[in-house]
């Protein structure tokens, strides 16, 4: 797909969603400990526990679970007993737990003030606005393209509607490129913080521990990562 129509299909994909994910709402309790998702950039209901994440400003050690994928798919059969997406881990109070719906009602009921927004609470409606935006990048972040593991986990500040921050996700999880989710969506305490480290408010910006490599630039990036991670 050329680069022009990668930017105007995922800024589709946002328009269909109303922007869910694009800023943060109201918080609860802070995790002391980081939550762990299993998922797929190109499922609908992966993409509702996402913007549940932006929304409520958390971050999460993502294990991209494309199809063909020989790790992460695995091991969430080992661990919840099914190929299922999302899962979702939550150290701090022991739980595993399978089903987009039940994972954002968790998240707000404990990270949040209790109730999801319209975006995320419609039922059948918000499962098929979340398809047509999936349709809108069909094979996106759907399947494994080959790729050499890191030894770290990569860095990605981002936020779920953004539609450059959408690119460098499908590759990363196409590469199945494991990476620590920094959420900065507007009203995200963390800005301050990743301004100080980054210089300046934008995203997405990349972080590889791997090569001392932080990069800006949506284009940019996916190229560094085909060129440092594909086979």
């Amino acid at each position: 797909m050329s680069r022009p129509l990668d930017l105007v299909t995922s800024s589709l994909v946002t328009v269909i969603r109303l922007g869910a994910g694009a800023s943060v709402g109201d918080l609860g309790p802070r995790p002391e400990k980081t939550l762990e998702l299993y998922e797929f950039e190109a499922c609908p209901f992966c993409r509702k526990v996402r913007e549940a994440l932006s929304i409520l400003d958390l971050e999460a050690m993502v294990h991209p679970c494309p199809k063909g994928g020989p790790l992460y798919r695995e091991a969430v059969k080992k661990r919840g007993g099914k190929a299922q997406f999302p899962y979702l881990v939550d150290p701090n109070t022991g739980t595993e737990m399978y089903e987009s719906d039940d994972i954002i009602r968790t998240l707000f009921d404990r990270y949040g003030n209790g109730s999801p927004p319209l975006a995320l609470s419609l039922g059948p409606i918000t499962n098929i606005t979340a398809s047509l935006a999936s349709l809108m990048r069909p094979m996106s972040g759907l399947r494994y393209e080959p790729a050499r593991t890191p030894d770290r986990f990569l860095e990605l500040y981002s936020f779920e509607a953004s539609p450059f921050c959408r690119l460098v996700r499908e590759k990363l999880c196409s590469l199945e490129l494991p990476y620590r989710l920094h959420n900065v969506a507007k009203g995200s305490e963390a800005r301050e913080a990743f301004v100080a480290r980054s210089g300046r408010m934008m995203v997405p910006y990349l972080v590889d521990p791997n090569t001392d490599t932080a990069l800006f630039e949506s284009a940019d990036i996916v190229r560094y990562l085909e060129e440092t991670y594909a086979q």
